[in-house]
């Protein structure tokens, strides 16, 4: 892929030459090229007018006060570069580190929940642009027969008994979120991907980037997806406690949206765990999948199905 990148290299005003590290290959590959970041998209995953819808909304999300986005940089055929079937798209660079699990993270959760607010109160009051299209995040998409991850009987060591007992406690989760809705209250266009390593640490400046799942869903994912690979951690409560404070300083969070979180954490645990089977070809796949992951998803459908992870209630 490092010659596509050089090829495409030209249309940022970048010399053939110009030297390319592989930072990551997760759902994209990401490239380093001089100044810039350059993400080359997998086959067949968006569509061209779903990426240049994400690039619109991270558009609008720049230089708004206290929030810090990662800033999409336009090349000769504008956002979204098309080579030989392939998509690309550069950002700027930014300064630091990704967020670590080891990481004093009850230092990071409460900015955290502060970014997402505005996030948040952004997307309800902005009008997106004609042609605006990206993915839905619902009870559909990540439980039913052709979720966009993948489905996750798929799993990785997943034996029949582990299988009927993630079927019940999927069937028990998709009924707790079909009563809870997909209203304008309760769901709407969020980053959906937030991470630890999509969100960068530069002195006491967090920044969120990898906005390539953005799409429509329910607001509480994204703390929900704050929590992708640490669901185990016993720092969890506390981490909960700490995003919700944090969101609470800049937008109302409702005794509802509260209740749910645990849900949402259970939810974005299956649709990893899925991901995991159907990404293996990704470092995280490779660094954190497998069947222990799949065991460990297990051990919460159990909890989800006694108390509902009562533990994460905030």
């Amino acid at each position: 892929m490092s010659d596509l990148i050089a090829r495409a290299l030209p249309a940022y005003g970048l010399p053939l030459d110009t030297p390319l590290t592989l930072l990551n290959r997760s759902e994209n590959e990401t490239w380093r090229a001089g100044d810039l970041v350059v993400r080359l998209h997998r086959q067949g995953y968006h569509t061209k007018p779903e990426i240049a819808s994400e690039l619109a909304w991270l558009t609008a999300l720049q230089d708004l006060p206290g929030l810090n986005a990662v800033r999409p940089i336009p090349g000769a055929q504008g956002l979204v570069t098309e080579l030989d079937g392939r998509f690309l798209v550069a950002f700027a660079p930014i300064a630091g580190q990704e967020l670590q699990p080891g990481d004093d993270l009850s230092r990071w959760f409460a900015p955290l929940g502060e970014i997402t607010a505005r996030l948040h109160l952004q997307s309800r009051q902005w009008t997106p642009p004609k042609g605006f299209t990206r993915k839905r995040w619902d009870v559909g998409t990540i439980l039913g027969p052709e979720p966009h991850w993948g489905h996750w009987r798929q799993a990785q060591g997943l034996d029949p008994r582990g299988e009927t007992l993630l079927a019940r406690a999927t069937e028990a989760l998709a009924t707790k979120l079909h009563g809870y809705g997909t209203g304008a209250d309760t769901f709407g266009l969020i980053h959906a991907d937030l991470r630890l390593a999509n969100l960068m640490v530069d002195g006491n400046c967090l920044t969120a980037i990898d906005f390539d799942d953005c799409g429509f869903g329910w607001w509480t994912y994204d703390l929900a997806s704050a929590l992708s690979f640490i669901e185990t951690d016993p720092r969890l409560p506390d981490l909960i406690a700490a995003w919700v404070q944090g969101y609470t300083r800049v937008a109302p969070l409702g005794t509802e949206d509260r209740a749910m979180i645990p849900a949402l954490i259970f939810l974005r645990r299956v649709l990893l765990t899925a991901w995991l089977a159907t990404r293996a070809d990704s470092d995280t796949a490779q660094a954190l999948g497998g069947p222990a992951y799949t065991l460990g998803t297990l051990a919460l459908a159990e909890r989800f199905l006694t108390d509902g992870l009562a533990q994460f209630r905030p």
